[in-house]
C-alpha cells in the first residue's frame, strides 16, 4: 500500500536575519564582562611590570637566586652569566639589559598561545567582548591576514621555549648552593629556592600542556594505539592540557612574583629565610 507523501514547503529565496547587535548589546543577564575585565587587569599588569623589569638591567640576582626574567643570563656582571660581562658590540645609545636578549622567546610563546589569544582578543580588542555580546566592528578578518597570520608561528616558539624549562630547572639546583663564607658553597634551601621551584613547576605544566605539543607528540596520528610510546606521551600532555587555562594564569602570576621576590631581596627590602 502506497504511503501518502507530505507536501514539502518551498525553500524561500531569502530569509530574514536577526539585526546585528550594537557594541555591548546582549540578552545575557549574567555579569559577562567580569572575565574580560579580570583578564585585562592581570594581563595589563603583567605586561607593564615585565616591561619595566626587563629594562631595569639590575637587581635580578640575590645570592644563588636568579630572576626567571633574566634566565638564561647570557651577559652580565654576575657568576650566573654564561659569556661574561656586557658585550662590546652593544649599541651605546641603547640601555643594556640582559633580559632583552632572551625575553622575546618566552614572551612570543605566550603571545601566540591558543588560550591567551582568546583571552586578550576579548579583553583588549573586544573581539568579541563575550559570547552573544555585540562587537565594535562589522567584519571578521580572522587570522588569515597580516599581522594576525603571524600567530601561526606558535609551534616554533614552542620549540624555543622547551629548553628554557631545563635552564630554569638548573637555576633551581643552583638555588640550593649557598656561600659558606670560606669561598665555597653548602647545600641549603631557602624561601627563594621554593619560589623558583614553584615557578619552574608551573611553567612546566603550562608549556607541557601546550596544544601544539599535544599535536606534535601524537595528535596528528590516526591510530595512537599502534604507537605505544606516542600514546603515553600524548596522554601525559593531554593531562596537562585539560588544565591549560589554570596553568596559564598560575604560571603568569608566579613568574612575575618570582622576579619580584628576587628583586626585593637584592634591594634589601625583603630578607630571604633559610629553611635549612
Amino acid at each position: 500500500m502506497a504511503h501518502a507523501q507530505l507536501p514539502i514547503a518551498p525553500t524561500p529565496a531569502s530569509s530574514p536575519t536577526a539585526p546585528r547587535r550594537r557594541f555591548g548589546e546582549t540578552m545575557r543577564r549574567d555579569a559577562w564582562w567580569v572575565q574580560s575585565a579580570v583578564s585585562l587587569l592581570v594581563l595589563g599588569t603583567f605586561v607593564v611590570y615585565a616591561t619595566w623589569a626587563a629594562f631595569q638591567g639590575e637587581h635580578y640576582e640575590s645570592g644563588p637566586y636568579l630572576s626567571p626574567f633574566y634566565s638564561p643570563l647570557l651577559f652580565g656582571d654576575s657568576a650566573h652569566a654564561w659569556f661574561g660581562p656586557k658585550p662590546g658590540w652593544w649599541p651605546s645609545a641603547l640601555p643594556f639589559s640582559a633580559a632583552l636578549l632572551i625575553l622575546w622567546a618566552p614572551g612570543g610563546f605566550r603571545l601566540t598561545c591558543y588560550y591567551y589569544r582568546g583571552a586578550y582578543y576579548k579583553a583588549f580588542w573586544a573581539d568579541p567582548p563575550a559570547c552573544a555580546v555585540g562587537e565594535p566592528r562589522d567584519g571578521y578578518r580572522g587570522e588569515q591576514r597580516f599581522p594576525l597570520i603571524l600567530q601561526n608561528v606558535h609551534r616554533y616558539f614552542l620549540y624555543i621555549a622547551l629548553p628554557f624549562l631545563l635552564v630554569l630547572a638548573y637555576d633551581v639546583v643552583k638555588a640550593t648552593r649557598f656561600a659558606d663564607g670560606a669561598g665555597g658553597t653548602t647545600f641549603g634551601i631557602g624561601v627563594g629556592t621554593l619560589v623558583l621551584a614553584a615557578n619552574t613547576i608551573l611553567l612546566g605544566g603550562y608549556t607541557l600542556g601546550c596544544h601544539a605539543l599535544r599535536h606534535v607528540v601524537g595528535g596528528y596520528l590516526d591510530q595512537l594505539s599502534r604507537r605505544p610510546a606516542r600514546k603515553v606521551a600524548y596522554d601525559c600532555v593531554s593531562a596537562c592540557n585539560r588544565g591549560h587555562m589554570r596553568w596559564a594564569w598560575a604560571s603568569l602570576v608566579m613568574v612575575m612574583f618570582a622576579d619580584l621576590y628576587v628583586r626585593l631581596c637584592a634591594m634589601g627590602v625583603w630578607r630571604d629565610v633559610r629553611l635549612f
